[in-house]
């Protein structure tokens, strides 16, 4: 300790100082690797994950509502035809993955019927996904064509309008 009193409390207020700003620097540390971590976490849930989740995303029902002429409801007819053949090709994946887990379950021990339920409820989703898509391709392809009737290819403000009861109930 020393005989100096007044050394003693200076050595210790600086031990003191040092293990407060220590504490401090760490303290900030972690509030910055928590709000790097929470806004990650924000902007990761806003996106879109998977093609399943973008059938209703809000930019894709946004581009839908503004769809007014031929070729706007032909590409949106080929983006959800490609998205149904895709969510088909996921369905497939997952039947053929059920029918593993299925045959092997010995493998998986505990797990095999979570891994069973996972899997068919993943093959369920993507097949509704599928359907969905088809049937929303359908409408726009049905859309554009009775705009192509009509000779409406390039101004069909008219006929998307009264077409758009159609789109928000199958949208």
């Amino acid at each position: 300790m020393g005989d100096n009193p007044a050394v003693y409390l200076a050595n210790e207020l600086a031990h003191v100082s040092r293990s407060y700003s220590r504490c401090r620097m760490k303290t900030q540390r972690l509030l910055a690797i928590a709000s790097m971590g929470s806004m990650l976490g924000l902007m990761t849930s806003c996106a879109p994950m998977s093609p399943y989740q973008t059938i209703d995303s809000p930019a894709l029902r946004k581009t839908v509502q503004n769809a007014r002429t031929r070729s706007d409801h032909d590409v949106l007819a080929s983006y959800f035809e490609n998205l149904a053949k895709e969510m088909g090709e996921r369905a497939e994946e997952q039947k053929k993955l059920l029918q593993h887990y299925q045959e092997k379950s010995y493998l998986y021990g505990r797990r095999a019927q979570d891994q069973q339920s996972h899997t068919w409820a993943l093959m369920v989703r993507y097949e509704q996904a599928a359907k969905t898509s088809l049937s929303k391709a359908a409408l726009h392809r049905e859309i554009a064509a009775k705009l192509e009737q009509e000779g409406n290819t390039d101004s069909g403000h008219k006929t998307a309008e009264a077409h758009a009861g159609a789109r928000s109930k199958n949208n």
